[in-house]
């Protein structure tokens, strides 16, 4: 605020004089006109919202694994559990799901990414589904806890509308990427849609960057977190390109939804009256040239993307080297991305249960041996 001097308001004085002193008589002010209050509004396009959409995906994510959770039945699905003191909400042992959840025919069952129904069983639904459904506890705390970080800091800044349709955008691109490349296993997660609020956060900071402060060093800090993040992808049983392709979702998104104005221009469009300049545009030339190319690439990306999995397009006859970005092979692990499948044989209440890709034969002696008991071994067995 600029500070002003008063202005000085002249006075005349009529007076007597008796001895060498003076008495004022009658002084004569002149009116003094109040000046125009200044009236401050609150500026719309830099406003504050209040976060109540991503604590209620939060909360839908929680609930739905609990749901999960009691479909799954683990004392009535398989032969042992871990907390047998939660019932029917038990978990499968470590060496079938080492997250602390459910069994893979459950989260198949509750819309997991199963690239041949959505390819040939005509369920494209699972392409959102698969969002909402979580691997374990492990796993849903670790993205619930991210998504919290990230997500409250981003609708208090733009407001539910648009964070929201970029977490579900994000989550779509994330699947469909997932479904190009990995295709012989399922896939659950909200890890596409989270790497989609990453992207947003680096594409928000470069299309607004002349109205941050200390902006180098937040490009440099969220560009080394997005690296970190995406380097424990590499690891086995992490689905990377989900987060690939959720990421460069968001960020093409982040152009399109996080673009600002100028601060030129909202203080012309706030300055008092009687204030002339010369009128500035609302946003810069960059800024709009990065919104229309973003909005051109993403529709065309998501369109492509989604004819050549429904025409059966495997991604991986296209790029060899593809695979790396999900999982590099090392001394400590395999990258055997392909599904467990086992032949079993039963004659009383003997089960022998081979596992195909090893060959390995273990025999179990289980009265009254459920379908969905064998596909439980199986894949303890091919682990």
């Amino acid at each position: 605020m600029a500070a002003f001097p008063s202005p000085q308001i002249p006075t005349r004085a009529n007076s007597r004089r008796s001895g060498s002193s003076i008495h004022p008589v009658d002084v004569e002010t002149p009116p003094v006109s109040s000046p125009t209050p200044i009236v401050y509004r609150e500026i719309k396009h830099f406003k504050k919202w209040i976060s109540w959409l991503i604590p209620a995906f939060v909360v839908a994510n929680t609930v739905v694994f609990i749901v999960t959770m009691y479909v799954n039945n683990c004392p009535k699905n398989s032969v042992s559990c871990i907390a047998d003191f939660l019932g029917r909400f038990s978990f499968q042992p470590f060496r079938e799901n080492p997250l602390l959840g459910p069994s893979s025919v459950t989260l198949r069952k509750m819309g997991a990414l199963d690239v041949n129904k959505v390819v040939h069983g005509d369920q494209g639904w699972r392409l959102i589904t698969c969002n909402w459904l979580h691997g374990g506890v492990f796993h849903l705390l670790a993205n619930m806890l991210s998504l919290l970080v990230i997500g409250i800091r981003l609708e208090r800044e733009f407001g539910f509308i648009l964070v929201g349709l970029l977490y579900i955008i994000s989550g779509f691109g994330g699947s469909l990427m997932s479904a190009l490349f990995l295709q012989s296993n399922i896939s659950v997660g909200a890890s596409g849609a989270l790497f989609g609020l990453l992207g947003s956060m680096l594409s928000e900071l470069i299309t607004n960057w002349t109205i941050y402060a200390h902006k180098v060093a937040s490009f440099f800090t969220l560009v080394i977190i997005i690296a970190v993040n995406l380097a424990v992808g590499i690891l086995p049983h992490v689905d990377n390109f989900a987060h690939i392709g959720g990421f460069l979702t968001g960020f093409l998104l982040g152009f399109v939804f996080f673009i600002r104005p100028q601060f030129g221009w909202v203080s012309q469009q706030y300055a008092p009256p009687g204030y002339s300049a010369s009128p500035r545009p609302k946003f810069k030339k960059y800024q709009c040239i990065l919104w229309a190319v973003s909005l051109i690439l993403v529709i065309v990306g998501l369109t492509l993307g989604l004819v050549l999995l429904l025409r059966g397009v495997d991604a991986n006859d296209h790029c060899s080297w593809c695979h790396y970005l999900s999982c590099v092979p090392t001394s400590r692990w395999r990258c055997n991305t392909q599904p467990a499948f086992c032949t079993s044989t039963q004659l009383g209440s003997q089960v022998n249960v081979t596992c195909s890709p090893s060959g390995k034969t273990t025999t179990y002696f289980l009265p009254g041996a459920s379908s969905s008991m064998i596909q439980s071994l199986c894949s303890r067995q091919c682990r």
